[in-house]
């Protein structure tokens, strides 16, 4: 059996701001009582740039490693502290300065960017989603009848699973979700069960590959594989390492535990916008890719296979070799 496990990023891939993050968090703001003057979208992108930068610097992929060692919070802590910092750049303070932000606006923009408020499908993601949907289930978008190993063949391979691979925080799978894809319950599980990562999905511990749960839906994406799960940040390898892993033990659940699945041809395939962190990262890894330019009229460098939609993704696999 042929298996594909197909990935793509999530950010300014599936999907992108909307409005702009320096427009929502100025509007934020000014809802919350911030002067219109000094909060501006020209100087809050200033500002949340610097924010982000300096938190990137000093607890790399969201304070993971402080976060094992019990001396940081997580994702959420890191993402108060980037809002926090960027309204002080704006207000003028020095960074040092401790600013009294009005209550709720923190938790407003942590809200907001955890769900479709936030965000919006690329047009060409939402159709992408929907024929994969066909192409993996059935013309009703339903694989009951159909057999536990098989479904829809797509092109060369006899079945086909798919994932986000994101330098990101745990909040992908409910923006997901919030804008109407159905995620399963796989992530990632490295030096830790990913369950008991402080972060913002409540899981309640542990979620293995194939349980219970995922049984009888069909998953538009199967797996979830965040940097901060993960423990390390593409183009590192070893987050389509984890991957891999993580769809290889799904196949075995998903089988019945059948040890065939640990033999099978398995093609890995990664999609993404990034050329450095995407598409040279999964080759590097030892995966297909395909690089989709989201930025204006952007041309892939010469022999960078890319797609300029997602949904010619579909007849690309279904001549892939």
């Amino acid at each position: 059996m042929r298996t594909l496990l197909l990935t793509l990023d999530a950010f300014n891939t599936l999907f992108h701001p909307r409005p702009s993050i320096p427009a929502q968090y100025a509007s934020v703001a000014h809802a919350h009582g911030l002067p219109r003057t000094q909060i501006t979208p020209e100087r809050i992108q200033s500002a949340f740039k610097a924010a982000y930068k300096e938190a990137s610097k000093s607890h790399p992929n969201y304070g993971r490693d402080a976060v094992l060692r019990g001396q940081y919070g997580g994702p959420r802590q890191w993402w108060e502290d980037v809002v926090r910092s960027t309204f002080t750049r704006a207000l003028d303070n020095p960074p040092s300065h401790s600013t009294n932000l009005p209550e709720g606006l923190i938790p407003a923009l942590l809200d907001r960017f955890a769900s479709k408020d936030g965000y919006a499908l690329y047009d060409d993601a939402g159709d992408f989603i929907a024929r994969m949907r066909r192409a993996r289930y059935g013309t009703n978008g339903s694989s009951a009848g159909l057999e536990k190993r098989g479904g829809k063949r797509l092109g060369p391979f006899d079945r086909v699973f798919v994932g986000v691979v994101s330098n990101s925080d745990d909040r992908i799978s409910v923006v997901l979700e919030s804008l109407g894809v159905r995620v399963g319950r796989c992530r990632a599980d490295e030096d830790i069960t990913s369950g008991r990562l402080p972060g913002f999905e409540e899981r309640g511990g542990g979620l293995t590959p194939g349980e219970e749960g995922d049984e009888g839906r069909d998953n538009d994406v199967d797996l979830v594989v965040t940097s901060y799960e993960a423990g390390a940040e593409k183009p590192n390898r070893r987050i389509f390492d984890v991957a891999r892993r993580q769809a290889g033990r799904m196949a075995l659940a998903v089988d019945g535990g059948d040890s065939e699945s640990a033999d099978e041809d398995w093609t890995c395939v990664h999609v993404g916008d990034d050329l450095e962190k995407d598409y040279r990262g999964a080759i590097a890894a030892g995966w297909g890719a395909y690089y989709i330019p989201r930025e204006g009229d952007s041309e892939a460098p010469e022999g960078v296979r890319a797609v300029r939609s997602l949904v010619d993704l579909i007849p690309a696999l279904e001549d892939y070799k």
